[in-house]
This record gives C-alpha cells, sequence and structure tokens, in this order.
C-alpha cells in the first residue's frame, strides 16, 4: 500500500478526500484538528493508533472476520452446562420465521395508534404472559431481566413514596451491579444474606432489616443458584405488614410446574423472557418483563408502554393500541417515570409466537422434563467421589450448585480440562460466591439427552480422579 497516498475506505463514504473537503468548507473550518480544540492537548491522542492496516478488499476483509469466528468455541460444537441468565432451550424454527418479517423487523417503532398489526402481536404476547403469570398487566418488554427487576423497583419504592428496597437471597452479581447503578442515587439497596447450607432465603434477616423506611422486598425463584423457595408467603406477609411492595423475580418457563408468584403475594412480578424462543446469540437475545395486578396505582407507574384492545366504530371490529401513552417518556420526554427508548418490543413477539406455540399442556411438559433433566444429572454427578451434587439439599429448577471441594482440584482448572472433552462446565461461582467453596452452578435444559448428561459425568469423573 502506498504510504503516501490517502486511503479510501470502501465502507464509510466520507473518507473520499474531496467529500471530505466538502464537509470542511460546508461547516466553516480548515481541519478535522479544528472541531477537537476544546480537547485539552494532555488527552489527545498523538499520531496513528496502534492498528493493523486496512483490508480495503471485501473477500480480504471477509476472509479475515470468518479467521477470527473460526477460533470460537460455540455451542453448536460443544455441549453446554452454562446458564446463569443465559439458556440454551429449543427455540422453533417458526419463531425466527415471524420475528425475521420485515413488517416486525424494521417496524421497531412507530406512532401511537398507527401500527395496529404490530399492537396487536404485542397486545396477544402480553394476555398470554398475563395467563402464565396470573397477572391482568404486562407491560412491552425492557432491555433485559436486569432492567426489568431495577424499574420493578423504581415502582415500588415511587409507590410507597420510600427510599429503601431489600435484596433477598442469591442473586447474580451482574444483575445486583445493575440494579445499584439504576437505583442510584436516590433508593438506597441493602442486600440480604442467605443460608449457605440450604441456599434458601433467610427470614431472620429480613426481619432484622425491613422497617416502615423499605419500599420494596425483592426476592427470586427460582433463585440464581436455582433453589426453589417455600417461603414465597411468608415474605410477602412480612412485606405487607411494614407496608412494603413484594416483587418477584422468575422465569417464565417455570411456571408450567411451578406456581405463579402472584398466588403467593407477589405485587409486581418480573423477569427476562430469553427461555420463550430467543436463541444465545452473543449473550442473549435478552428481554424483561414486568407484571402486576390491574390497578390503576400501578398501571401509572410503568415507564413503559402497555397495549389495550377496544372497540372500534365499525360494529364488531376492535383496535389496538397504547393505554395511558401519556405517563411514558414518549410522551413527555423529560417528566416521564423513566426515560424508556426503543426497547425489544421484537422479542415480545418473538415470545407470543413461542406461547402460542407451547400452550398450557406444553409449557407445563417442557417444565417436567427440565426438572427430571437436571435431577438425573445431578444424581450422576454425585456417584463421583469428592462431589457435592447438588451441594444443598433443596428442591430447585434447571440449575444446582456441584461442591468440589473434596476433589483437590478448582473449577477453572476442570472447565479447562472438559473443554477438551467438547463439554462447556458449570459456571465458576467462586469468585462471586467464595463462601460456598470451590462450586459451579450446572444447568440442564429440555435439549440435554441422556447421552449428554452421561457423557458429561464420565468426563468429569476422568478429570477428578
Amino acid at each position: 500500500m502506498d504510504k503516501n497516498k490517502p486511503v479510501v475506505y470502501p465502507y464509510i463514504p466520507n473518507s473520499e478526500p474531496a467529500i471530505k473537503k466538502q464537509m470542511l468548507e460546508e461547516i466553516g473550518v480548515e481541519s478535522i484538528d479544528t472541531l477537537y480544540e476544546d480537547i485539552p492537548e494532555t488527552l489527545r491522542l498523538k499520531g496513528k493508533m496502534d492498528l493493523p492496516e486496512p483490508l480495503l478488499s471485501e473477500p480480504d476483509l471477509i476472509r479475515h472476520v470468518e479467521k477470527i469466528l473460526g477460533q470460537n468455541a460455540t455451542c453448536k460444537d460443544h455441549l453446554n452446562f452454562l446458564g446463569a441468565g443465559c439458556y440454551q432451550h429449543f427455540v422453533p424454527a417458526v419463531c425466527d420465521e415471524i420475528n425475521g418479517r420485515s413488517e416486525f423487523l424494521t417496524a421497531y417503532a412507530g406512532e401511537p395508534y398507527d401500527d395496529h398489526g404490530r399492537f396487536q402481536a404485542l397486545f396477544e404476547y402480553t394476555s398470554m404472559m398475563g395467563e402464565l403469570l396470573e397477572m391482568d398487566v404486562v407491560n412491552v418488554p425492557t432491555y433485559d431481566g436486569f432492567q426489568a427487576s431495577g424499574t420493578s423497583i423504581r415502582m415500588a419504592c415511587r409507590l410507597t413514596d420510600r427510599k429503601e428496597a431489600l435484596i433477598c437471597g442469591p442473586i447474580n452479581p451482574d444483575k445486583l451491579s445493575m440494579i445499584k447503578n439504576y437505583c442510584l442515587p436516590d433508593i438506597s439497596i441493602k442486600i440480604m444474606d442467605f443460608d449457605h447450607e440450604n441456599g434458601h432465603i433467610s427470614l431472620g434477616e429480613i426481619e432484622k432489616s425491613i422497617s416502615k423506611r423499605t419500599g420494596a422486598v425483592y426476592f427470586e425463584n427460582p433463585s440464581y443458584l436455582g433453589v426453589i423457595t417455600a417461603l414465597g408467603e411468608k415474605i410477602a406477609d412480612l412485606a405487607h405488614k411494614y407496608g412494603a411492595e413484594c416483587i418477584v423475580g422468575t422465569d417464565p418457563i417455570t411456571l408450567g410446574v411451578l406456581t405463579p408468584p402472584s398466588q403467593y403475594g407477589a405485587d409486581i412480578v418480573c423477569g427476562d423472557i430469553q427461555s420463550l424462543g430467543m436463541h444465545i446469540q452473543f449473550g442473549g437475545g435478552q428481554a424483561g418483563f414486568i407484571a402486576t395486578r390491574d390497578e390503576e396505582k400501578y398501571l401509572m407507574e410503568y415507564p413503559s408502554r402497555l397495549f389495550g384492545i377496544t372497540p372500534t366504530s365499525v360494529p364488531g371490529e376492535y383496535g389496538f393500541g397504547d393505554v395511558a401513552y401519556e405517563r411514558t417518556s414518549f410522551a413527555i420526554r423529560e417528566q416521564g417515570k423513566e426515560w424508556v427508548g426503543t426497547a425489544s418490543a421484537l422479542w415480545g413477539i418473538t415470545a407470543g409466537v413461542y406461547l402460542a406455540l407451547m400452550g398450557s399442556q406444553g409449557m407445563t411438559e417442557i417444565g417436567e422434563v427440565i426438572m427430571q433433566k437436571s435431577h438425573f444429572a445431578a444424581r450422576k454427578l454425585s456417584e463421583i467421589e469428592g462431589l457435592k451434587s447438588p451441594a444443598f439439599e433443596s428442591p430447585y429448577f434447571r440449575e444446582f450448585v456441584v461442591n468440589f471441594d473434596g476433589t483437590g482440584k478448582s473449577v477453572a482448572e476442570i472447565n479447562t480440562t472438559l473443554l477438551d472433552h467438547g463439554i462447556f462446565g458449570g459456571k465458576d461461582l467462586s469468585q462471586e460466591y467464595p463462601e460456598l467453596g470451590n462450586s459451579a452452578l450446572y444447568c440442564v435444559t429440555e435439549l440435554h439427552k441422556q447421552a449428554d448428561i452421561e457423557k458429561l459425568a464420565a468426563a468429569v469423573k476422568e478429570v477428578v480422579l
């Protein structure tokens, strides 16, 4: 490449020298450097960045990118036992077919009353989610379940006019970090420790911390560590005794076999819908939901869009559109309850397709299969000397903790060796929860066959013995 010849990038039209010159003349400056005069000299990078020479040929660029991508180890060529918030569930082909249609894929936004097909699709999604959750109102998806949790806590604190929230039981540290950040600066987040022997939420910890200052009591069922709690009603009663809102985080794929949180006192239910027809592409497809009773005080605290159905001027015909649109930042911008931008409505339509395909019987069956396979996997691992599987003697769904203290090897060492067997082992918990010792979180879904689980057990046995 001629070092003295200016590079014209085929993917960046404004790199053409003549166009650059014209643009600078249009805005009345002689050099690009003029635009950066406000940045102190000490902060400016002098010289060229340490980057490889550009690939100006499209075939060369494709070959280069494919070589980089070829280094990835994916769940297509490895058995995957990772979960912790992003799960490898089966995605029916029709989910991809529908969410790839241009009328949904490209029409991600729109004015309040001009896109009835998309609005109806989202109304159908929220209706099916409401039936599954046994709640009346469900929002158009937020960015992810992390944001849904943070928003739910903010809703509860606005409702109670209080500035404190209790987080009870084990929680994903990344989610906790996001919640704390989202609730800054006006909401204090207090973390309640859990019972390290059985993985359960500690009622005693909640009783010591809850007060009339508490606006929200938040817990997850199943928890981040997969444990199912039977204390939901007691926690909700305790929250209500002090005038706080009870918020429960859950995964909707569990609700074919587990009681919906609304039945044990939850005021707000939230979570992620990634398990409902979304691939684990680059860490997700993630999208969050929030659900409440059909009471005005809750409805008016939603910052995101809600869709309803109403009769039209034509007898027998119905229209679909926003409910109380004026409360959102779309309508009143900086006066909104929270600022909401382009979210994850497309994933709501995808989840609606998944729920319509599954039906109530399908949701029950997939929940039962996941329970059976995850318990079978835990039993197979428990047969290996030095392992405690599951680490907690408590009911669990899809995920369970395995303790490797008796093997003399770290989870990192075990997982590295499992890669040689074509297996992604469980998530290493030793940094997140050092009090659990040398432990990993294993995930089993409906996609795992008996042979897959037996291959995992045989590989782990070979690695640790």
